[in-house]
């Protein structure tokens, strides 16, 4: 079993609940609107410091990804995530 502090999911076992009441209960969110707060910029620099990756086959940076979204266009702008994993060629266990 993992150790508690090897989590990423801090409810990967399903024993607590899962809403988000029994999230903000776990510490989890409780952190949310401070980092908004601190704007987009800097939270692209923290996901490109960590050097966190897609899970897709090719890996790909996501700071790098979430770099390229439009900046003051004036038009509305999306992230679109996809959450499908059946990539073929890749296996996810």
């Amino acid at each position: 079993m993992l150790k508690e502090k090897d989590k990423i999911f801090k409810n990967i076992y399903g024993y607590d609940d899962w809403g988000i009441e029994g999230s903000r209960k776990r510490g989890i969110w409780s952190n949310t609107k401070d980092l908004i707060a601190k704007g987009s910029d800097y939270i692209i620099e923290e996901i490109k410091k960590s050097d966190l990756r897609g899970r897709g086959g090719a890996g790909f940076p996501a700071g790098l990804k979430w770099s390229f979204m439009p900046k003051n266009s004036g038009k509305p702008h999306y992230l679109v995530i996809n959450a499908d994993e059946s990539e073929p060629g890749t296996c996810k266990g």
